[in-house]
């Protein structure tokens, strides 16, 4: 009896947790948002063998999301449009909803809410314009912008999967992902997105000289890695993640962030830190998730 007990609390604490970070993730409608993308029925962009749905239903998404945002943001063109126009600083919660929402709906949901998710976005697009610090003037919607974004999100989530994710891709895996993504690149108007991981490699080296660092990507990473919007008490766990997301990014990448670049404890202390986090989330969320519970198609 007092197993049993014990293990229904530890069940009950794993839930409690589990849908506390659905809820910040995806927002307090996250049931309502659940059966308008999840559980509603309709045809899909991408059928659950393909490697878009292994990568976008693992825990190492959330290290892949840091690192995309720390990555971007040092491109001063894309930077300076997030600054002016993003009240991440504000309402952070609110953007991670929102990023999480997009990708849920463009990998998950019916064709029909991928176009309306698309076509809000569109709409929105129009509206970020400006001159960076610089004095150059930007656009949500200029393409090489648009494929800057598209690039350094996938190689992130691509590079945080292969090194936290529960079953890493093969090659073949690898080429399809970048495949799946374009897709959806396509969609938002991104023009010759990688079909390839040695495109994306290649696409990704073609934007070093392009970024640089600047007071808006300095001010980005200071927030995301030692001011976070967390109460005290989860600030520890938040550490961690950070410091497995460092541990993912290039090296040329650190200079410019003022981030160090240290290879051994990387090697042997931030890796397996962030290996525990990435399992303890997914302990954590796979319970309460519409979609990965009862899937073991993942495990395939």
């Amino acid at each position: 009896m007092k197993k049993l007990d014990i293990n229904s609390a530890i069940t009950t604490v794993r839930d409690q947790i589990g849908e506390a970070i659905r809820a910040r993730v995806i927002g307090p409608n996250a049931d309502q948002r659940t059966q308008e993308i999840i559980d509603a029925p309709g045809e899909r962009l991408f059928t659950e063998d393909r490697p878009i749905i292994r990568v976008h239903s693992d825990a190492s998404m959330f290290i892949g999301g840091l690192r995309a945002l720390l990555l971007q943001s040092l491109h001063p063109l894309a930077m300076a449009g997030v600054a002016q126009h993003s009240d991440y600083r504000n309402d952070p919660w609110g953007r991670l909803q929102r990023t999480a929402d997009f990708l849920a709906t463009t990998t998950f949901g019916p064709v029909n809410e991928v176009e309306k998710i698309i076509a809000r976005i569109k709409m929105v697009h129009t509206r970020v314009t400006g001159f960076a610090s610089d004095g150059r003037p930007y656009s949500a919607n200029d393409p090489h912008l648009l494929r800057w974004v598209h690039v350094a999100e996938v190689d992130s989530f691509l590079a945080a999967h292969q090194r936290y994710g529960a079953y890493p891709l093969d090659q073949q895996g690898r080429d399809g992902y970048v495949q799946d993504v374009a897709v959806i690149a396509r969609l938002l108007g991104v023009p010759n997105p990688p079909e390839s991981e040695k495109e994306l490699k290649q696409q990704l080296h073609d934007y070093r000289p392009e970024l640089a660092s600047t007071d808006e990507s300095r001010d980005a990473a200071k927030y995301l890695i030692f001011e976070p919007p967390l109460p005290v008490t989860a600030r520890v766990a938040y550490s961690a993640l950070v410091a497995a997301t460092i541990a993912t990014l290039p090296s040329w990448t650190r200079k410019p962030l003022r981030l160090p670049l240290l290879p051994i404890t990387e090697k042997f202390a931030l890796r397996p830190l962030g290996d525990a986090v990435t399992r303890a989330i997914r302990w954590a969320t796979v319970p309460t998730s519409p979609y990965l519970r009862d899937k073991d198609n993942l495990a395939r």
